[in-house]
C-alpha cells in the first residue's frame, strides 16, 4: 500500500488531496502547523475510510518539524510519496509595503521548506516514488501589487521541480508539480481580502474559481501509474489563466 506525506494536509487543498489519496488507498502522514482540532477531524474521517493516517504538528521551516514528519512515516512503513502542499502568504500588498521579515518568511515557507522536505523524502524513497510540489499559477503571472515575493518563490519551486526531477529520474523517482490558479480556500480571508475571489473570478477564462477537489484530482493523477511517463514538469490547473 502506498505511504504518502502531505504537508499542510489538514485544511484547504491539502485536506482535499489527503481525502482523494485515501480513496486511492494511500496511507497518510499529514503535516500541520497548529490547528489540532481540524487535524483530529481529518484523521478520524480518513481512518474511517480504511487507511492508516497520522497527523504531525510542526513547522516545516525547521529541522525538527521536517524530522517529525519523516520519523512518523518511517514508523508506518516505506515512504512512496510526498505532496509538498504547505505554503503561505501573509497579505496582499505591493512589495514596498511588505515588511522585509515577511518577505523572508514567505520564501522560507514556499521554497526553502519544500526543497528540504523533498531532500529528506527522496533519500528514503525507492524506485516508483513520487514527489508532487504544489506551486501556483502566480509563478508565471508575477502578481504585481499583490505578492510578487510569493510568486517568485513559487517560480523557484517550479524550477526546483524540473531540476530535482532530472536528478532523480535515474533512480525511478518522479518529481512533478501542480500549479493551482484562483481556488476557493480560506487564504483570501486570512490575508485580509475576503472579497478577492468574486473580484478575480471574471479574469479566469472558465469564469470561476476552482475547488480544492479539482486540484486534488490533478495531484492524484500525477501520483498514479497513469502518469508514469510524467516527470520534471508542472501541470497548470488554473482555469486557463
Amino acid at each position: 500500500m502506498p505511504l504518502t506525506i502531505v504537508t499542510g494536509g489538514t485544511r484547504g487543498i491539502g485536506a482535499a488531496v489527503a481525502a482523494r489519496l485515501a480513496g486511492a488507498g494511500h496511507d497518510l502522514v499529514l503535516g500541520h502547523r497548529a490547528d489540532s482540532a481540524s487535524a483530529r477531524a481529518v484523521v478520524a474521517s480518513l481512518e474511517a475510510s480504511g487507511v492508516r493516517c497520522a497527523a504531525v504538528a510542526g513547522d516545516v521551516t525547521t529541522d525538527a518539524g521536517i524530522d517529525a514528519l519523516l520519523d512518523a512515516a518511517d514508523r508506518m512503513g516505506e515512504l512512496t510519496g510526498l505532496v509538498n502542499n504547505a505554503g503561505a502568504t501573509y497579505r496582499f500588498a505591493p512589495l514596498v509595503d511588505t515588511p522585509a521579515e515577511e518577505v523572508r518568511r514567505t520564501v522560507e515557507v514556499n521554497l526553502t521548506a519544500p526543497m528540504l522536505v523533498a531532500r529528506a523524502a527522496v533519500e528514503r524513497m525507492g524506485a516508483g516514488g513520487v514527489v508532487v510540489n504544489v506551486t501556483s499559477g502566480a509563478a508565471t503571472l508575477g502578481s504585481p501589487g499583490e505578492y510578487v515575493h510569493y510568486a517568485a518563490a513559487k517560480a523557484g519551486l517550479d524550477l526546483f521541480t524540473r531540476g530535482l526531477g532530472l536528478e532523480v529520474a535515474g533512480r525511478g523517482i518522479r518529481v512533478v508539480a501542480v500549479a493551482p490558479g484562483l481556488v476557493e480556500t480560506e487564504l483570501h480571508a486570512t490575508t485580509g481580502d475576503p472579497g478577492r475571489l468574486p473580484r478575480m473570478a471574471p479574469q479566469v477564462p472558465l469564469g470561476r474559481a476552482g475547488q480544492p477537489e479539482e486540484i486534488a484530482e490533478a495531484v492524484a493523477w500525477l501520483m498514479s501509474d497513469a502518469a508514469s511517463y510524467v516527470t520534471a514538469t508542472t501541470l497548470r490547473v488554473a482555469g486557463g489563466r
